[in-house]
């Protein structure tokens, strides 16, 4: 099944438009003494950029940069064009065209060869990505590797290492221990069974170690 066609009247409409201002820049253009293929090339110098600004515009925009040299160009355009539409609706003596009027015309080239340049040139804003640097791949035999490296059980201690000190083979000073003595019977007294060396620790006030210690050297 063919689709069928269905005219846009927007798309109407910008035919329409561009189609007079087309015709009033060739006019102009013819007016100010630019015959021939030269008249017919003003109208698609100016639509031309029109057109560039706008789109250069819409890409700032979506890049979040700032848009204000596409903003004048596209408004230089706007105003050659529609400078034109006015000026041919009866308002300029198409005969006499003023000295003005001609030294416009005869510098837009220049003037849109100008602002063309910097569009295209302009910068969109977006920042550059520096390319990845070489990764040299890893091979699963180096990865087993350093797998089995992290992984290896911690050695035993050697015969020659040091042992750690028992409980009692600590130095504790005979008057800690006389003290000690003295509060184990007080404890004995009131519960009837032998202190603890967690209960020593906290009456005496003493690291785990020195109260397994004391508590060896009471029994």
């Amino acid at each position: 099944m063919r689709p069928t066609f269905r005219p846009d009247a927007v798309l109407v409409q910008a035919v329409i438009a561009g189609s007079l201002s087309f015709a009033h820049l060739h006019d102009l253009a013819g007016a100010a003494g630019q015959a021939g293929w030269k008249a017919w090339a003003y109208p698609v110098s100016v639509d031309l950029l029109l057109v560039a600004a706008w789109s250069r515009l819409r890409a700032l925009r979506s890049a979040g940069a700032p848009a204000r040299s596409a903003w004048t160009w596209f408004t230089i355009a706007l105003a050659a064009s529609l400078g034109a539409n006015v000026a041919t609706a009866g308002l300029l003596d198409l005969d006499h065209v003023p000295g003005w009027l001609r030294i416009l015309v005869a510098g837009w080239p220049a003037l849109a060869f100008l602002g063309g340049t910097l569009l295209v040139h302009a910068a969109t804003g977006q920042p550059e990505v520096e390319p990845a640097a070489d990764v040299e791949p890893v091979s699963s035999d180096s990865v087993i590797e350093s797998v089995s490296v992290v992984s290896d059980p911690i050695p035993a201690l050697s015969a020659d290492a040091e042992p750690v000190p028992e409980p009692a083979a600590l130095a504790v000073p005979p008057a800690l221990v006389a003290h000690a003595r003295k509060v184990a019977d007080d404890h004995r007294a009131r519960t009837g069974s032998p202190i603890d060396s967690d209960t020593l620790r906290s009456r005496l006030g003493v690291p785990p170690l020195m109260a397994e210690a004391i508590a060896a050297q009471l029994t």
